[in-house]
């Protein structure tokens, strides 16, 4: 039985990924981009605070704020691959 629900789970997963591969979006031209900064301080924190949610670039964390630019920008909250990829890259190229 504990196989089974093993299964079953890694089929789903590895399902979903396929998935999420076929069916990414097209990126609008005016979509934001992607920032290294998880944290902002000073300045950059007044001037992301004085920016609209949705121009914003994406950051690598920030599971509220990318989700809302997703949805509005590609129609899909759930992020795809190349999102999931961006995110380990940018936070990579900060350390």
């Amino acid at each position: 039985m504990r196989r089974l629900h093993k299964l079953t789970l890694m089929a789903l997963l590895f399902g979903a990924s396929g998935i999420a591969l076929a069916n990414e979006p097209k990126l609008l031209a005016q979509e934001p981009s992607w920032t290294g900064a998880v944290i902002k301080r000073g300045q950059d924190r007044v001037q992301s605070n004085a920016t609209d949610i949705l121009d914003r670039p994406y950051r690598p964390l920030h599971f509220y704020g990318n989700t809302i630019r997703r949805s509005y920008y590609r129609g899909v909250a759930r992020p795809t691959l190349n999102d999931v990829r961006t995110t380990i890259t940018q936070l990579m190229r900060r350390s």
